[in-house]
């Protein structure tokens, strides 16, 4: 596996317990309630910038991993899209990059 693949795969892992570590942390001091969270995310002004800024982010992230998905004919990509709307954008980019690239890869 290529360098920029292990680098891709290691974001992916960040992007993945990071994120994680804070929304356990608000479930065990609030209890597993979703609505709850989104609306401490739109707390104020700008956390809620934030919330929009990566869903714009995630909704964009999703039309390029179907269109590149369907070009190259490499359906493996799609699981970045419940990663993405699961965890977030800092997981899901990561792993459509590294899900994208082949084994040949030697950056």
């Amino acid at each position: 596996m290529g360098t920029l693949r292990w680098l891709w795969l290691g974001l992916a892992v960040w992007g993945t317990v990071h994120p994680m570590s804070w929304f356990l942390t608000w479930f065990a001091g609030n209890g597993f309630d979703l609505m709850g969270m989104v609306e401490a995310w739109h707390a104020n002004a700008a956390s809620s910038g934030l919330v929009w800024d990566l869903t714009i982010a995630a909704v964009t992230l999703t039309a390029w991993v179907v269109v590149d998905s369907a070009r190259q004919a490499q359906w493996r990509g799609l699981w970045a899209i419940p990663a993405t709307f699961c965890i977030g954008v800092s997981c899901g980019l990561p792993l459509y990059l590294f899900l994208r690239g082949s084994k040949s890869d030697k950056r």
